[in-house]
C-alpha cells in the first residue's frame, strides 16, 4: 500500500473524518477551530468525570432526591456515572486520533457526524454543572476537598501527559508559519509553566511525618451496615458489630401507641422505600409514624426492598443464608437496638424525627432510662429539647451539629458532615479536646484525608471496607514531595528538549530533501532543454 494510504493512515482518516480516500485535496475551513474544540470538550469531560468519581461518597443523596420526586428507587447516579464515562471516552479517543491525524500529516477533517455529538456533550456537560450548582452545591466543598487528598498525584499525572503530547506540539510548531509559532509557544509555556510550579500551591494533611499520624478514626455504622443488610435493622446492626464499630447511628420515631421505633424516611416518603407497606396496606396512606402502632409496624417486611435494588451493588457479597435472613427482617423498636448495645458495650447516637418533638422527647428518654444501659453510651443529637434531656439524664453524652451551638453550651462533642470544616478546622478542634465525628464516609480517599486530618470517628456505610484500612493511602513528608516534585519536573524537560532537538532536526533534514529535490528537477530541467528543443 503506498505511503498515502497506509493502512494507519486509512483508519486514522476514516475514524476522524469519515473518509477513507486521501482528503489532502479536500482540505475544509475551520479544521483547526475543530481540533481546539475537540481538545477542550476532552479536559472538561475527563474534569466531570473527576467530579463524578470524587462525588461517589455520596451518590446516595443524588439517589434519595430521585426517589423523593419519583416515588420509585433507581441508581441514578450509576447512570449518571456509565453516560459520563462513555462520553469522557468517546472525547478522549477523538482527541487522540486528532492527534494521529496530526503526526501522520492528514487534514483534520473533523466529520459533521462527530460534531452533533460533541455539541450534546456539552449540553450534557452544562446541565450536569448547573445541576450541581442549583441542586447539589454541597458537593463543590468535596471536589475541593479531593484535591487535598488527590493534587500531587494529579501534578504528576499532568506533568507525564504534557510529556507525551510535547511532541505533537513541537511537530505543530515547526509546521506552522512564524506568526503562529509565537502564539504556540507562548500557550506551550505558560500552560507547562503552570504545571510544573502548581506543587507550590499544594496542600495536604497527608504531607506530614509518619510518626505524626493520628490515630485512626473509629466508625459508626451509618444505620448499621446497610452495604451488608437492610439499614435500620438488627440485621444491619448485627453486621457492623463484626465491623468492629464503636456506635450505632440510627433514626427515631414514634408510633401510634407511643413506642419508639427505627426508621430514617419520614412524612410522605414514610415506609414506601423499605417496606413492603403498599401490598401489606394497598387502600391506604401513611404520611406519619403515628399512623401505624408497632405491631402493624413490625407486621411489615423490611428487607425485600433490600435484595429487589440492591442499593449498594452488594448484594452479591451475601451468602445464601444470608439473603434469606435479609429477606425476613422487619422494624425493630429503639428498645431492641439498645438491648443489643447493652450486650456488646456499643454506644447509640440517633436523631429525632418527630412533628411533636417535646411529648417524643420525653417518650424516648424514658424508653432509654427503663432500658438499663449505660446512660454515657448514649450519644444525645436532637436539639429540641437538650435542656429538659441535661435535666432529666445528665450522664447522656450531648452530640452538637453546629459547631457554633457547641461552643456557645461548651460541649465537647461535635457530630457534622465531613465536607462542613476544613481539615485546619478539624485539627485546631482536636488539639482544643473536641471530639469530631464526620458523616457519612464511605469511601477510601476520603477515610484516609481525614485520618490525616485527626477526625476522631467517621459515621459509615462501608464499615467492612474501611474495617479493613490499616493506614492512609499515602503519608509522605515535605521534603520528600519536594524532592520528587522537582525530579519529575527536570525529567520532563529534559526529555522536552530531546524531543524538541530530534523534531527540529527532523524538520530541517526534510526541508533540505525538498530544497535538493527541487534544484534537482530545476537542473534537469535545464539539462533537458535543448534535446527537447531539438525534437
Amino acid at each position: 500500500m503506498s505511503g498515502g494510504n497506509s493502512c494507519c493512515r486509512v483508519c486514522s482518516r476514516g475514524l476522524y473524518s469519515c473518509h477513507w480516500k486521501d482528503s489532502s485535496k479536500s482540505k475544509r475551513k475551520c479544521a483547526c477551530w475543530w481540533f481546539s474544540v475537540v481538545t477542550l470538550v476532552s479536559l472538561l469531560s475527563l474534569c466531570w468525570m473527576y467530579i463524578c468519581l470524587v462525588t461517589f461518597n455520596d451518590r446516595e443523596d443524588v439517589n434519595w432526591q430521585g426517589f423523593t420526586q419519583l416515588k420509585r428507587w433507581v441508581n441514578w447516579f450509576m447512570v449518571l456515572i456509565i453516560i459520563s464515562a462513555v462520553l469522557t471516552s468517546y472525547c478522549v479517543l477523538l482527541l487522540l486520533f486528532a492527534l494521529f491525524q496530526v503526526a501522520l500529516g492528514e487534514h483534520l477533517d473533523l466529520h459533521w457526524l462527530h460534531k452533533i455529538f460533541l455539541f450534546f456533550g456539552v449540553i450534557f456537560l452544562a446541565f450536569g454543572v448547573t445541576g450541581i450548582s442549583l441542586k447539589w452545591k454541597q458537593e463543590w466543598p468535596t471536589v475541593l476537598l479531593s484535591l487535598q487528598a488527590m493534587a500531587p498525584f494529579l501534578q504528576f499525572g499532568a506533568v507525564g501527559a504534557l510529556t507525551l503530547l510535547s511532541s505533537f506540539v513541537f511537530q505543530g510548531f515547526h509546521m506552522a508559519k512564524k506568526g503562529s509559532r509565537f502564539l504556540i509557544a507562548v500557550v506551550f509555556l505558560t500552560v507547562s509553566a503552570g504545571i510544573f510550579l502548581c506543587p507550590l500551591i499544594i496542600y495536604s494533611p497527608c504531607l506530614i511525618h509518619p510518626g505524626e499520624l493520628p490515630q485512626k478514626p473509629k466508625l459508626i455504622g451509618h444505620r448499621g451496615a446497610p452495604m451488608l443488610a437492610p439499614e435500620n435493622t438488627m440485621m444491619s446492626f448485627n453486621r457492623s458489630i463484626t465491623c468492629g464499630v464503636t456506635a450505632f447511628e440510627t433514626d427515631v420515631q414514634l408510633s401510634k401507641d407511643r413506642i419508639p421505633f427505627l426508621m430514617h424516611d419520614n412524612e410522605s416518603e414514610f415506609l414506601l422505600r423499605t417496606t413492603n407497606v403498599k401490598e401489606k396496606f394497598p387502600h391506604k396512606n401513611f404520611s406519619h409514624s403515628t399512623d401505624l402502632t408497632l405491631e402493624e409496624l413490625q407486621s411489615l417486611n423490611a428487607g425485600q426492598w433490600f435484595l429487589k435494588t440492591d442499593p449498594f451493588r452488594s448484594v452479591s457479597l451475601l451468602s445464601e443464608e444470608e439473603k434469606e435472613t435479609a429477606k425476613n427482617q422487619t422494624i425493630p423498636s429503639l428498645i431492641q437496638l439498645l438491648n443489643l448495645a447493652k450486650q456488646h458495650n456499643i454506644s447509640v447516637l440517633f436523631d429525632l424525627y418527630s412533628p411533636n418533638q417535646e411529648n417524643d422527647t420525653v417518650d424516648t428518654v424514658d424508653t432509654i432510662l427503663k432500658s438499663g444501659i449505660d446512660p454515657s453510651l448514649v450519644l444525645w443529637l436532637p436539639p429540641a429539647e437538650r435542656e429538659y434531656v441535661n435535666m432529666t439524664a445528665p450522664d447522656f453524652i450531648q452530640i452538637y451539629s453546629s459547631k457554633s451551638d457547641m461552643l456557645d453550651k461548651g460541649g465537647s462533642h461535635l457530630n457534622v458532615k465531613y465536607n462542613t470544616l476544613s481539615l485546619d478546622e478539624i485539627r485546631e478542634l482536636r488539639r482544643d479536646n473536641v471530639t469530631v465525628n464526620l458523616w457519612v464516609v464511605n469511601e477510601r480517599w476520603l477515610f484516609s484525608l481525614l485520618w490525616c486530618a485527626g477526625a476522631s470517628s467517621v459515621t459509615t456505610n462501608s464499615c467492612h471496607l474501611l474495617r479493613d484500612v490499616d493506614q492512609p493511602d499515602w503519608v509522605m513528608t515535605h521534603c520528600k514531595y519536594k524532592i520528587t516534585w522537582i525530579l519529575v519536573d527536570i525529567a520532563s524537560v529534559v526529555i522536552m528538549i530531546g524531543l524538541y532537538i530530534f523534531q527540529c532536526k527532523t524538520h530541517c533534514f526534510c526541508h533540505r530533501k525538498d530544497v535538493q529535490g527541487e534544484n534537482t528537477s530545476a537542473w534537469n530541467e535545464k539539462e533537458l532543454a535543448p534535446f527537447l528543443a531539438t525534437g
